[in-house]
């Protein structure tokens, strides 16, 4: 066999394998998924994440005739859970129940094991929601303006709690302190639920939580609502006026959930994962049960979340400087 002729055997070997391996990883991605999933909630059980990772786990197993199951990954404001779902195999099998505090404001972290803004693959804005100012009923302040006054004229004696630094229940907390000028002691906590144990047994005062967590006590009248923090007020809680109505005009803050994967996830499945969980997310059952907790479903697509997520980002990072806001 001369030189050419070797040659020209080992290009058309060279493209047969190569023919082969495309279909191949074709076949693969056609299969997905054909095991079971888990989705990472940076967060402790109980918190506002979780109940939507659950309501999405649920559903996602119907479809997928997979088991689904929620991993809760609480610590570091979300990042504990955030480097886990990262340093998952990129097969799509590891999603994550995403937040303000793992997309927009990790700038508070000077110091992170990984980046946010490359290492995640945004699939869909889940939902977003307002807040609601939560309080102690001990706490003398009935309203925004109660609460703002007390604040001033006992400056760091209001202590809330949040989810974590950075954390949307952080953020919105922060943003309310700076623009009402009203000094408040924040105390972090590793996710929502363990913020709300102390609220409800009086050893913090105040929280700006979600909707999903507070509804049951306030309905129940072990915390009272002292306002929402959306441009509206809330259907949940149609009686409750929004910080805008109760003395700080133009004050609007909203916080939003992600579903995400690793950014090593390949685009044919992370487009699958997009199209099926935004199938679930603006089913009637779906929103119906969102709307049950104050949320409102968004469900866009993957360039859209990412353009969102951008400028989000850039909003708290301007709160993040204003405030001075760091941590280890």
């Amino acid at each position: 066999m001369n030189a050419r002729t070797s040659r020209r055997g080992f290009v058309c070997a060279a493209a047969v394998l190569a023919t082969l391996a495309v279909p191949a990883q074709a076949l693969a991605q056609q299969d997905f998924p054909n095991r079971g999933l888990r989705i990472v909630v940076p967060f402790t059980a109980g918190g506002s994440s979780d109940v939507q990772a659950r309501m999405l786990a649920e559903r996602l197993s119907r479809v997928y005739k997979q088991s689904v199951v929620v991993d809760n990954r609480p610590g570091a404001g979300g990042h504990i859970g955030g480097k886990a779902v990262v340093d998952a195999p990129a097969d799509g099998y590891t999603l994550m129940l995403g937040s303000i505090g793992l997309h927009a404001t990790y700038g508070v972290y000077k110091k992170l094991p990984y980046n946010p803004s490359t290492d995640f693959k945004v699939l869909t804005v889940l939902a977003e929601m307002p807040h609601v100012i939560v309080a102690n009923p001990a706490l003398p302040a009935a309203n925004v303006k109660e609460l703002v006054a007390l604040a001033r004229r006992e400056p760091g004696a209001i202590n809330f709690g949040s989810a974590g630094i950075g954390s949307s229940v952080h953020m919105i907390g922060e943003l309310f302190r700076f623009t009402a000028e009203a000094p408040m002691t924040h105390v972090p906590y590793k996710g929502s639920s363990a913020a709300l144990n102390d609220l409800l047994g009086g050893q913090i005062q105040l929280m700006f939580e979600n909707p999903p967590t507070t509804l049951p006590h306030v309905r129940a009248g072990k915390l009272k609502a002292l306002a929402i923090t959306g441009k509206a007020r809330s259907a949940a809680l149609p009686e409750v006026p929004t910080v805008a109505e109760s003395g700080l005009p133009g004050f609007e803050a909203t916080s939003w959930t992600t579903v995400a994967v690793g950014a090593k996830v390949p685009d044919a499945i992370a487009d699958r994962l997009s199209a099926d969980i935004r199938k679930i997310i603006t089913s009637p059952e779906f929103v119906e049960a969102l709307a049950a907790q104050g949320m409102t479903p968004v469900a866009n697509s993957r360039e859209a979340a990412t353009r969102f997520i951008a400028a989000e980002k850039q909003r708290w990072d301007a709160v993040i400087q204003k405030a001075g806001l760091a941590a280890d």
